[in-house]
């Protein structure tokens, strides 16, 4: 699935603009609350432009949503260099995550599940996760933080799949993020933890 292509430099800058209002507007109003017209409005083009750009809204969210995936793996890329160690990695990825999820109305994830097209990139990204996961878990072990007896590839599928659970029955509508997190990653990443690790986690 992809945008019609743009054949000037301000057409390109134009579908840039067009991407980030538009993914402001969903994650902030919901999804299936913003009309395509209600787009061309904030930017003050003509519906017309912003089909010859984008064809429709889902071809416009898939093409957002890619582009933020992009951006955020190049930031964790960048976190994970950065950061001391693994501890200090998790801690600014728990304060991201949550920042980003109070920013987002939940309707946004509500909605998302709707668009196929945007599900089959997720899924397609999902071996990959799980394989940045078990990378995550690897330096972990060699930090002294994680014990040695892990399976790293269950650890990182559960991990997965209780996010997900979460997502498909959108508990983020009756708990807080921050009950969510604290519960899935800090509670359960404390159990595969050595001692050293332990005191860390406890230090946060």
């Amino acid at each position: 699935m992809k945008p019609m292509r743009a054949k000037t430099p301000y057409m390109v800058a134009l579908r840039e603009r067009i991407l980030k209002t538009a993914m402001n507007d969903f994650t902030t109003k919901g999804i299936k609350a913003v009309k395509m017209d209600d787009i061309a409005k904030d930017l003050g083009i003509s519906k017309r432009t912003l089909y010859e750009l984008y064809e429709n809204k889902e071809i416009l969210l898939y093409e957002g949503v890619k582009k933020y995936k992009e951006q955020r793996e190049n930031e964790m890329t960048e976190l994970y260099r950065q950061c001391p160690d693994i501890m200090d990695t998790i801690l600014n990825i728990y304060r991201k995550k949550v920042e980003e999820f109070k920013k987002t109305c939940p309707d946004f994830y509500a909605d998302i599940a709707k668009y196929p097209s945007v599900q089959e990139l997720f899924r397609q990204d999902r071996k990959q996760s799980l394989d940045n996961f078990v990378e995550f878990l690897k330096r972990g072990i060699d930090e002294g933080y994680f014990r040695r007896n892990l399976n790293l590839e269950l650890v990182a599928a559960l991990f997965t799949s209780a996010m997900e659970f979460v997502m498909q029955n959108q508990l983020y509508k009756n708990y807080s993020i921050e009950d969510i997190f604290h519960n899935i990653v800090f509670v359960s990443l404390r159990g595969f933890c050595t001692l050293k690790g332990v005191e860390r986690l406890d230090s946060y």
